[in-house]
């Protein structure tokens, strides 16, 4: 509920003035005898009609002084939408190009010149774009994890944060099971607001030890958090799921085994391989058509003058003095006419 505040509540002082029209002496002269005078209810009602309007219009001014306002609030509503923390990778084969040919085979045309970290950061623009409820965070890591970016509805701030990550040369080797740990923490203390997500964006994999699984298998399940995975393959061939065209060296690859050990986490996880394009873009609809689901947002109400409410009831408490005058004044013409 909205609550009303004053800038200048010193003119609340001034509030006794507005029975100074109840206080006024009579004015009219003094005559012999009552009887003379007829009786006009019209008037009896316009002369109390006049000091109340004169009341209110003082009020409604020393109100409007006052300047009355409802501060600026954070207030919580139901949208559609998703949470979601986004972990970007930074190793230096993110600056590889995208979709990129393999070695010693003919150059062809891929229609892609940019990196995979600027291919993700176009992706990841138009993605936020396209979801006004979210709230968003976003982390870099490679050998180490880094929060650019806490859980926000800032939109402006989140883009921001994105257009950056295209920038500067990546960094060396990456450590996924850390960046995890700090999207987990993020979450830490937050209170359950709707669907909470992980958007992991790498080329790469790791094998994680078994204290490492049950940690994550542990915090995963506490969160309630679901977990999406864009593979951006730089193997030709290979891929996350095995296959009967397998080559002996991709048995063991630490993408594969990350990707093992997701599914065994006991949380929703879904991952997408991206070796165009088309399967990026077809990876962000995806995600977009899955996480619209009922949230609760908080929206921040900037602070509301309501001053001119007080303002146009000071005007159409003129009216009745405007019509208490011009019955007067149409009053003594007439008299003066018949005499």
């Amino acid at each position: 509920m909205f609550e009303l505040s004053w800038a200048h509540p010193i003119f609340f002082y001034g509030m006794p003035l507005a029975l100074l029209p109840w206080l006024s002496q009579n004015t009219t002269k003094k005559i012999a005898w009552q009887g003379f005078i007829p009786k006009d209810n019209l008037s009896g009602i316009l002369f109390i009609l006049s000091k109340l309007a004169t009341s209110i219009v003082m009020i409604c001014l020393l109100l409007t002084l006052a300047d009355p306002y409802i501060p600026e609030q954070t207030v919580e509503r139901s949208r559609q939408g998703a949470e979601f923390v986004i972990l970007l990778d930074r190793s230096r084969s993110m600056d590889d190009q995208f979709a990129r040919p393999p070695r010693n085979t003919l150059q062809r045309y891929t229609g892609v010149k940019k990196s995979k970290r600027e291919v993700s950061r176009d992706y990841l623009a138009e993605f936020v774009k396209r979801r006004p409820d979210d709230r968003f965070g976003y982390v870099f890591f490679s050998t180490k994890s880094t929060e650019i970016l806490k859980l926000t509805y800032n939109k402006d701030a989140v883009l921001a944060t994105i257009n950056a990550g295209g920038l500067g040369r990546g960094l060396s080797q990456t450590d996924i099971f850390k960046a995890l740990s700090l999207a987990v923490n993020m979450y830490k203390d937050q209170p359950y607001r709707g669907s909470r997500n992980i958007l992991l964006i790498s080329d790469g994999g790791q094998i994680l030890s078994t204290e490492q699984k049950q940690y994550l298998q542990k915090v995963f399940k506490k969160m309630r958090l679901n977990l999406y995975w864009i593979y951006l393959r730089s193997m030709r061939g290979m891929t996350l799921e095995p296959s009967d065209n397998d080559s002996l060296l991709w048995i063991d690859m630490p993408e594969r085994k990350l990707h093992k050990t997701f599914k065994t986490l006991g949380v929703p996880y879904q991952a997408f391989e991206a070796g165009s394009l088309d399967e990026f873009a077809q990876a962000i609809d995806e995600i977009h058509k899955q996480q619209s689901q009922p949230l609760i947002v908080e929206e921040r109400v900037p602070k509301q003058h309501h001053h001119d409410v007080f303002l146009w009831l000071a005007l159409l408490s003129l009216f009745p003095l405007m019509l208490s005058r011009v019955i007067t004044v149409w009053g003594v013409k007439k008299a003066a006419h018949k005499h």
